[in-house]
C-alpha cells in the first residue's frame, strides 16, 4: 500500500504551505486523483486519517478526493477518448499513435481553513 507514503508527502506539503500562510488549523485538503494514478482513494483516505489525527494542526482534517477521468489522445485523428474503456488504441481510427492527456495526476488541488 503505496497510499501511506503518499499521505505523508501530502502532510508535508500542507504542513508548509499551512505555516507559510500562519495558519494553525487545516479543517479540509481536496484532492485531484486521476483515474489511472494508481492511488485507490479509500485507502488514502484510510490511511490519511491515521496519519493526518497524529498532527496537531491536521486533527480531524478531512481528505476529499475529486477522481479525474483518463483521456486518451489520438495523435493519428486528433480525437480524443475514455482511456480506461479503449487502452492504447483509438476507437475512431484504430492508431496506437496515442498519448495520455489527463487522468495520471496526483495533486493538491484545494486546503481548507475557516476564517
Amino acid at each position: 500500500m503505496h497510499e501511506l507514503g503518499i499521505v505523508f508527502y501530502i502532510i508535508r506539503d500542507v504542513k508548509k504551505a499551512a505555516g507559510e500562510n500562519g495558519v494553525e488549523h487545516v479543517d479540509g485538503v481536496v484532492m485531484n486523483i486521476g483515474e489511472v494514478s494508481t492511488i485507490i482513494p479509500d485507502y488514502l483516505q484510510d490511511c490519511w486519517r491515521w496519519a493526518a489525527d497524529k498532527e496537531p494542526m491536521l486533527r480531524g482534517c478531512e481528505l476529499k478526493c475529486n477522481i479525474i477521468p483518463a483521456v486518451t489522445l489520438c495523435n493519428a485523428c486528433g480525437k480524443e477518448y475514455p482511456t480506461v474503456q479503449y487502452g492504447k488504441k483509438c476507437p475512431h481510427c484504430g492508431s496506437e499513435d496515442t498519448v495520455l492527456s489527463c487522468g495520471n495526476e496526483v495533486e493538491i488541488k484545494e486546503i481548507e481553513v475557516k476564517s
